[in-house]
């Protein structure tokens, strides 16, 4: 499996017994969707490994406790401890309305209610505190922050998503 077919689902933080079980920090907003897996990449060595998963249940809410086959004891548990876990994209619950992951709006036209059309949505830098569009016009780099009341419509048939964005915004990298 290649790691761009694939989501990031969580990465494990520390072993919870002697018996090999290990607690992973989903990076999800719903963990209750991801109790009942039967497998899971582990990424090693830059390459993804499937793991097959014997038990997993929610762990104080936010932490998913896994018990995998083949990891039973301390050492096997702790050589995981900092992997990062993946899953194939077709395994994301699927969004409606306004809602989006970042891959899957890649290659979408921006459009602004005021200005018209922006460009191409090329990446979303979600490493500062605000996430951010990243929209390519014209070899032009234009950035508008991803705020809820600025996005009007998500149009998955068109590949197009509408904003309102304050007026001057844009003109700032044009």
């Amino acid at each position: 499996m290649q790691k761009e077919n694939c989501f990031y689902l969580g990465k494990i933080v520390r072993k919870y017994s002697f018996k090999g079980e290990l607690l992973v920090k989903l990076d999800t907003d719903e963990p209750e969707l991801f109790t009942e897996m039967e497998s899971v990449f582990v990424e090693r060595r830059k390459n993804l490994i499937p793991f097959f998963i014997d038990e997993s249940s929610l762990h104080k809410s936010e932490l998913l406790r896994v018990r995998f086959e083949d990891v039973n004891n301390e050492e096997e548990a702790n050589a995981l401890i900092g992997a990062h876990l993946y899953l194939p994209l077709e395994f994301l619950p699927k969004l409606t309305g306004n809602k989006f992951y970042y891959h899957e709006i890649i290659g979408f036209t921006a459009k602004d209610e005021s200005f018209g059309e922006i460009g191409e949505i090329v990446g979303v830098n979600d490493t500062t505190s605000q996430a951010i569009f990243e929209i390519d016009r014209n070899g032009k780099e234009v950035l508008i922050p991803m705020i809820d009341h600025f996005i009007k419509k998500v149009d998955r048939e068109k590949k197009s998503i509408l904003l309102d964005v304050p007026e001057g915004l844009i003109d700032l990298y044009i």
